[in-house]
């Protein structure tokens, strides 16, 4: 089991910054690729970003790149979500996952999914 808790969230003007961190405990954190994802009132579960279990790897969606950072650090059982140049469409609640495989992150069938925090931008 792995348990995933999400903090940092909070409200920010357009254009501003937040880092949103997810703390990991339980199996060993540095096996799994590690995700965020979003969930906008109304709509669907969004893919946001994925990282490799090394750091190695990372992917993004595009309606965030070159605007969020993920990273990680395994030292401390933590995954990053820097995020920068905010818009009034990024507000949502944010959630890590964490799988074995970052095609399973990806994908949104992580097994293990943190509770939530949410980020709200005012125009």
């Amino acid at each position: 089991q792995v348990q995933l808790v999400e903090s940092g969230g909070g409200l920010v003007q357009a254009g501003g910054s937040l880092r949103l961190s997810c703390a990991a405990s339980g199996r060993t954190f540095s096996s799994y690729a590690m995700g965020w994802f979003r969930q906008a009132p109304g709509k669907e579960r969004e893919f946001v970003a994925v990282i490799s279990w090394s750091g190695g790897r990372t992917y993004y969606a595009d309606s965030v790149k070159g605007r969020f950072t993920i990273s990680r650090d395994n030292a401390k059982n933590t995954v990053y979500l820097q995020m920068n140049s905010l818009k009034p469409e990024d507000t949502a609640v944010y959630y890590c996952a964490a799988e074995e495989s970052s095609l399973a992150v990806v994908a949104g069938t992580a097994d293990y999914w943190g509770q939530g925090t949410q980020v709200t931008v005012s125009s």
